[in-house]
This record gives structure tokens, sequence and C-alpha cells, in this order.
């Protein structure tokens, strides 16, 4: 034996042999365990991919069965119940929706994150189906999430359908809280604008409530604090001014008429300060009221300066009503020529409606044909007086606050269709 190997145990040739061995085994096993693997994962990608693939062609029930498909196969894959339930909500069976994502909330092997994802897809369901009260306790536990601006937003949509308007503005008033302390970028999602003006919306519109309720001391309250809330929306103080005139007009005294009448002047004043943008919307009020209390004159000049820096048919409406003399070169006008503000109006708008104000007025050399023009102009003129919603278009013959087709808050411009 060689001297220098002869310290070596006597055991250790075994574990040499034993090396290779073992090493053979494991190689052997990963070999079975691979094809093992190949063989499910060939299984599972062929009928994702192949969901997806109907998906991407729009076939979205070949695409459910496919997605089925692979869930069975692969039950405990989550990313494919999310994807599933998604597709059960887009095509309108909520109730398969609600059932995948409420086995997904009840497995014990999510994690944090996905419990929450699988939350907020449920809250999503109700939402879409309809269930406002369930959508309300499933948005509930969504607090302290980053889904939680979410689910205050969907919150605020679902108070504003039912006119839930206090719990409206208690929602408005977090969510604003949150965004002056910087929370509602990283809550889920970006936070734009503050949500004083709409929180000012909800005050007009508990207003009005308590008009109908016949407590107008309370419904002018509110409007003071939505004037405070949003100091430059022009709401509040269009409402509070209504308000102070259905005040005088039921005062028994002609006094008492006349100082409603001009707090309601003063409000309107206040509200043209505040809010030029809303002159064609405050001109009709603030008319009534200035001729109301004798203030005529003031009014007139304000408005005049308006209508010189932004010409509209409206202001042009309450300058004819006031009286208002013609610019220069025009000079003074009678009550006979007050008509000629709608030809120095077209001098600057291409305007359909104030042509047809004009006209008729006017001898036409054939005027026994003269009703059948008219009747036809103020036929074709009737759709260019209305408002249009800039958000998704909707056209109304009067303003609104809140757009009944998009639920869009203070997305109708203060000008007729034909002046946009």
């Amino acid at each position: 034996m060689n001297p220098e190997l002869s310290w070596l145990p006597g055991w250790l040739p075994f574990v040499l042999l034993a090396l290779p061995v073992a090493f053979a085994l494991g190689w052997l096993a990963s070999r079975l365990d691979w094809r093992q693997l190949r063989l499910e994962d060939r299984r599972n990608p062929r009928a994702y991919f192949r969901g997806l693939n109907f998906l991407l062609n729009e076939q979205q029930d070949q695409a459910i069965d496919a997605f089925i498909e692979a869930v069975q196969n692969d039950p405990d894959t989550s990313e494919l119940h999310f994807a599933l339930g998604n597709l059960f909500r887009r095509r309108g069976d909520y109730e398969r929706a609600v059932r995948v994502h409420q086995h997904l909330l009840s497995r014990g092997d999510l994690s944090q994150a996905e419990h929450q994802r699988a939350q907020h897809a449920l809250a999503l369901d109700y939402l879409k189906a309809g269930l406002l009260d369930h959508a309300e306790a499933a948005l509930l536990k969504l607090e302290g999430t980053p889904f939680q601006t979410q689910a205050r937003l969907a919150r605020l949509a679902n108070h504003e359908r039912a006119r839930d308007w206090s719990q409206a503005a208690a929602i408005a008033r977090t969510l604003d809280g949150a965004q002056d302390l910087g929370v509602g970028a990283g809550s889920g999602a970006q936070l734009a604008g503050s949500f004083a003006p709409r929180l000012a919306h909800y005050l007009c519109e508990q207003a009005a409530e308590r008009l109908a309720s016949r407590d107008a001391d309370g419904a002018q309250e509110l409007l003071r604090r939505a004037i405070e809330t949003a100091p430059q929306a022009p709401r509040p103080r269009i409402e509070l001014a209504r308000l102070q005139m259905q005040r005088g007009q039921a005062a028994e005294q002609d006094s008492a008429r006349a100082e409603a009448a001009r707090l309601a002047c003063d409000t309107l004043i206040a509200a043209l300060d505040a809010s030029p943008a809303a002159a064609p919307l405050i001109a009709a009020p603030l008319v009534k009221a200035a001729q109301a209390c004798g203030q005529e004159a003031p009014v007139r000049t304000r408005l005049q300066a308006l209508y010189a820096q932004a010409p509209s048919l409206d202001l042009l409406e309450a300058l004819i009503a006031l009286r208002a003399p013609l610019p220069p070169p025009a000079g003074e006008s009678s009550a006979e020529d007050l008509r000629g503000w709608y030809l120095h109006h077209l001098g600057h708008e291409s305007s359909l409606a104030a042509a047809s104000k004009w006209l008729a007025g006017e001898k036409l050399e054939h005027e026994e044909h003269h009703p059948l023009v008219q009747r036809a102009l103020d036929r074709a003129t009737q759709p260019l007086l209305r408002y249009r919603c800039a958000a998704c278009g909707f056209e109304a013959k009067q303003h609104f606050w809140q757009c009944p087709g998009c639920q869009s808050w203070d997305s109708y411009p203060a000008r007729r269709v034909e002046e946009l």
C-alpha cells in the first residue's frame, strides 16, 4: 500500500463510488420532472393563448371557454381567475363574475396585494350590476389599501346616483382633504383639481331640497356655505339671487320687494366679478333684478362692457331688454331701432339666430310670404340655441350644472351651440 494514502479511512472509496451514482439518479429524476412540467405547461399555455387570441378577435364567449379550460388545468393560478372574472363582467354576466372573485377572496394562499385586488374587482362587479348596497359594503373594505382613492371616487358616484347629497359631500371633503395632504397620488388614482366646486354643487342640491320643504332660511344658509366653499363658482350666487327674488316677491310691502331685488342684484354682480365667463347665464336674472330695484343704468353699463369683451346672444338680449344705446358710431338708440343691436351683433358674429330676430321686424317686398320664411328660420335656429355638453355632446334646451347624459359636473359651457 502506498504509505502516502495509508491515513485515509476505509469507507472513503465507497463514498467516492456513491457520488457518481447519486448524481446520475438526480439527473434522471430532474429529467422526469422536467418532462412532466413540459407536458403540463404545454396544455396550460395552449388554452391560455387560445383564449388570448379569441379575446383579441373580440370573441368573448370563446375566450371565456378557453380560460375556463385553463383554470381547470391549473386552479391555483390567480391571474387566470382575474382574467376570467373581468371577461364575465365585460360581457354582462355579473353573477358569474361575482362568483369568480368571491372564490378568489375565499382562498387562503393569496397574498395581501392579490386579496385587495380581488376585493376591488368584486366591488366593480357589484357596481356594474347596479347592486349599490353590496358595492358600498365592498368599497368600504378597501379603505387603507392602494385602491382607497378609487373606492372613494366610486362611492362618490354611487351617492350622486342615489341623490344622497350629504353623504356625497362628506366623501368629497375627505377626497379634498387627502389631496391637500398629498395622499391622492399614491392611493391608486390621480386626483385632478379641487373637489370644492363639486362640493358647492352638493350644497346647492341640498338647498333645493330645503326649499322644496319650505325651509328658505336653511336653504339660504347652505347657499352661503357653498359660496364660501367655492368663491369662483357661479351657481351658488345665481341660486341665492333666485331665492332672494322669491322671498321678495312673497313680501307684501313694495319697499321689501325692492330691497330683496337690490340684494339679488348685488349677488349677481358679485357672480359676474367672480366668474365673468358665466355672464350669459347671469344676464337674464340680473336684468329682472335690476328692473325690480331701479338699478338699470349701472347694470346696463356693466353688461355693455362684458359684451364688448365677449359678445354673446344672451348678453345681446339683456342689453335690448335694458334699452341700451348702440355703441358708436350708431350712438343713442330709440325704442324703435333697438333691433339695430342684431345688426351690430352680426358685424361681430355670423349668427343665424340674430339674423332671424332682426328679420322678424323687417318689411319684405313680398310680405305675404314673411310668416313662412320666418317660421322656417325659427325652426332652423332652435338647435343652435341649445347647450351642448363638452364631455359627451348631449344637447339640451336648458343649461345643466350636471349633464343628464354622462353625469359630468360643469361640462355645459355658458354659451349656446351656435357660439361654440
